[in-house]
């Protein structure tokens, strides 16, 4: 019997950029229900839940009480309940930890990882074919940050709701279940008809990368707010009404921050290394994005002001004196913006 060869990165990021890649969420899930959850989840989302709509999914920053990034969270709004699921690196225990040292209102239950519940992800150009398999009516009809009633395929008691939002810039959606391991075998099947494939986290992370969301892979590389370059995701009109919010520093255009930097094909450029201009420290190595596309690596650093506008030609102070080069994001044209559903 012939086996098959393992799957690398790069397969796994061409299938995500061509057809759909698969993925099993591992991050832990949270419920939380009660008819003052909303008046709770302000007291930590830097983002208000007054306008937030049923059947819905939005992505919100928490903060530490110190205003330094806790977890960039989806907050999913499913007939009485909202739901919280991580998109940067938490486990349960620190989330547990989180939420007990929230006050909250007397009419809330906090669940964290509820028994029997987990997620699965399918996102590439032809993700919408897929997510046809789990409604009964035209997928098209899901609209961006739309939450639906969804099924398991040969799990008819199964509870399930199908979201259409991801993490690549492609189309992506992702399937909420209390049968998790029957759901993602569906979602499996259903991507591997269309020729996708169930893709491992690093080809993941390098299209996330590219889409401007390196965050999800990366975390916070312990960066305050405005350096992490996640202003955009702050209310600042709720200055004062939620955790760690009044520790908040505003970007201006002086501000050091996070941008991203392309370097050649095989180069390896650590954490931690030193990036010049002109032979002068500007800036430092925060990560490096999976090397998952043949024609560059990209690289994430934090840049002192105004060294990280595009189109820069920097150095890595190492002992290539690797050549670097700041882009804008994303970083790659998704075929999702010219693939359309129907």
């Amino acid at each position: 019997m012939t086996t098959a060869p393992a799957r690398t990165a790069q397969d796994d990021y061409t299938t995500v950029r061509t057809a759909i890649g698969a993925y099993r969420i591992t991050a832990p899930l949270v419920r939380v229900s009660g008819g003052d959850r909303y008046e709770f989840l302000d007291l930590f989302l830097a983002k208000s839940s007054e306008y937030v709509e049923p059947d819905s999914v939005r992505e919100a920053l928490a903060l530490h009480t110190d205003g330094s990034p806790f977890a960039v969270l989806l907050h999913f709004e499913i007939g009485d309940d909202s739901w919280l699921l991580p998109r940067t690196p938490v486990t349960a225990e620190q989330l547990t930890a989180y939420l007990d040292a929230v006050d909250a209102p007397s009419d809330v239950t906090v669940e964290v990882a509820p028994e029997g519940w987990g997620a699965s992800a399918f996102e590439g150009p032809h993700a919408w074919a897929a997510a046809a398999t789990f409604v009964e009516f035209d997928i098209s009809g899901l609209t961006l940050h739309g939450v639906t009633e969804s099924a398991v395929p040969g799990e008819p008691a199964a509870l399930a709701h199908l979201a259409r939002v991801g993490t690549t810039g492609e189309y992506g959606y992702l399937l909420l279940s209390n049968a998790p391991e029957a759901a993602h075998a569906a979602v499996v099947e259903a991507v591997t008809a269309e020729n996708g494939a169930e893709v491992g986290p690093q080809g993941l992370a390098r299209v996330q990368a590219e889409a401007g969301m390196a965050v999800y892979a990366a975390g916070f590389g312990g960066l305050p707010v405005h350096e992490a370059d996640l202003a955009w995701m702050v209310d600042w009109n709720r200055i004062g009404e939620f955790q760690g919010s009044e520790e908040l520093v505003k970007p201006t255009s002086e501000t050091a921050k996070t941008t991203a930097l392309a370097a050649p094909a095989g180069a390896v450029v650590p954490a931690g290394t030193p990036v010049t201009a002109g032979g002068q420290r500007i800036g430092t190595v925060v990560w490096q994005a999976p090397s998952a596309n043949a024609e560059e690596e990209l690289v994430v650093a934090l840049l002192d002001a105004p060294f990280w506008v595009p189109g820069l030609e920097l150095t890595a102070d190492d002992a290539d004196g690797t050549p670097l080069r700041t882009v804008t994001q994303p970083r790659v044209i998704a075929r999702s913006l010219t693939t359309r559903i129907h």
